[in-house]
């Protein structure tokens, strides 16, 4: 998967499956009424290696259909596929906006949004970034780009003082880390935002030289023992699901028990193919990262509709990517309610002065800056906890209290 944001070239624009209105496959164009609703292009990879994530964010989609109308919004899906590659982004983009798309949502990967938000500002169609993190995507200028999602830097900044807490908490504090990091466009903007911040941090620890690795690799056996013989205490990761689940088994199989596993905001370690895959050895690792509110009134609407979309899975494990793909979507329909229009200028005009109290994820009012970017995210320390994510810090969202050091693999507390 390419994680480089080049300018598109027209033979780029590959001509695509249609998309439904309704939350269907690609297959027939659709027939809208005009002005009826807002058009919206929901990209993500459903397929490919980031197909567990994609899918996941398409719940969001999903229930966002279901419970918005009850709001008074108006919104049709369309749906798009990038197969976790960059070029089909591109494709994807300039398909669902050809077939009626008036915003585009996506694309949870920061190389294929950062694509997506080329074909959006050329067609001048807005862009809602539901996750993805690279800073360099509000750095381009662009005038239709607008991310519902911290930075990179701000997640690593926010999770330097989660992290003393979670060793003051314990009572034990690692004296040296590793950093291992997927090598694509949000594992790099990862890393670099880490050596960019730590410097100044005071942690308490000290960092080894760091590990990155191809997110398409089928074995990460080479890369596990190299950071053993480092011994380091603390193992810090920017990962996805398939990676993260590759990484704990390695861990397991070379029985290395370091003090703990924390991500400084990446998915992967809270998606629920984590746990389905892992069991027991999923439990204890820990992220750093925004979450949803609990006890906001929209969340129990959407765990209200989820229940009976999905009746055999668990909230908790898809909570986040919903969180943030259903209000990106809500981003949208708020600024076409108060524009009137899904006119670009309009819509583009009402977006610029969002100011969205009512959201799923933690934090104050959703509003943008001049460079299209939600300043108002805060972070929490997500450890997973009796086969979910749990809320451990700070208290006054505590679902439980944290469990520092994690216990060894083989250790009762596993089960």
């Amino acid at each position: 998967m390419s994680s480089i944001f080049t300018t598109p070239t027209r033979r780029q624009f590959l001509g695509t499956t249609a998309a439904t209105a309704a939350l269907t496959a690609f297959g027939s164009a659709p027939v809208f009424a005009q002005g009826a609703a807002l058009k919206v292009g929901v990209l993500l990879p459903r397929s490919g290696i980031l197909a567990q994530a994609g899918q996941a964010c398409f719940r969001g989609a999903e229930i966002a259909a279901k419970i918005l109308p009850g709001m008074g919004y108006t919104l049709e899906i369309m749906s798009g596929d990038t197969e976790s590659n960059v070029d089909q982004a591109r494709a994807r983009t300039e398909k669902l906006i050809n077939d009626g798309a008036q915003v585009i949502i996506g694309a949870f990967d920061s190389g294929q949004t950062g694509a997506a938000a080329q074909v959006c500002e050329q067609r001048g169609i807005p862009l809602v970034a539901n996750i993805a993190a690279a800073p360099q995507l509000t750095e381009q200028g662009y005038k239709t780009f607008f991310r519902n999602f911290p930075t990179s830097i701000d997640l690593v900044r926010n999770a330097f003082p989660l992290m003393k807490d979670m060793f003051a908490a314990g009572g034990k504090t690692p004296k040296s880390a590793i950093f291992l990091h997927a090598n694509d466009t949000f594992g790099m903007a990862n890393k670099a935002a880490f050596d960019q911040l730590f410097p100044a941090a005071g942690m308490p620890f000290t960092m080894v030289e760091p590990i990155s690795y191809d997110p398409k690799a089928q074995d990460l056996s080479v890369e596990v023992a190299k950071a053993k013989a480092t011994g380091a205490e603390l193992v810090i990761v920017t990962t996805r699901a398939a990676d993260a689940i590759m990484l704990v088994k390695e861990m397991v199989k070379q029985r290395w028990e370091p003090m703990g596993i924390v991500s400084p905001g990446s998915p992967g370690l809270y998606d629920a193919q984590f746990y389905k895959a892992l069991g027991k050895y999923a439990d204890f690792s820990v992220t750093n990262l925004p979450w949803f509110n609990p006890n906001a009134a929209l969340t129990k609407k959407v765990q209200a509709e989820f229940a009976k979309l999905y009746p055999n899975d668990a909230f908790d494990g898809y909570g986040f990517n919903i969180g943030c793909t259903l209000d990106a979507i809500l981003v949208a329909c708020d600024a076409f309610k108060r524009a009137g229009s899904a006119a670009p200028e309009a819509m583009l005009k009402a977006l610029r002065e969002t100011k969205l109290a009512e959201h799923m994820m933690v934090g104050p009012d959703i509003t943008f800056d001049a460079k299209g970017q939600n300043v108002n995210f805060s972070s929490v320390v997500v450890q997973n906890l009796k086969g979910r994510p749990t809320v451990v810090m700070p208290s006054a969202a505590a679902e439980a209290k944290p469990v520092w050091p994690m216990p060894g693999w083989s250790d009762a507390a596993r089960g």
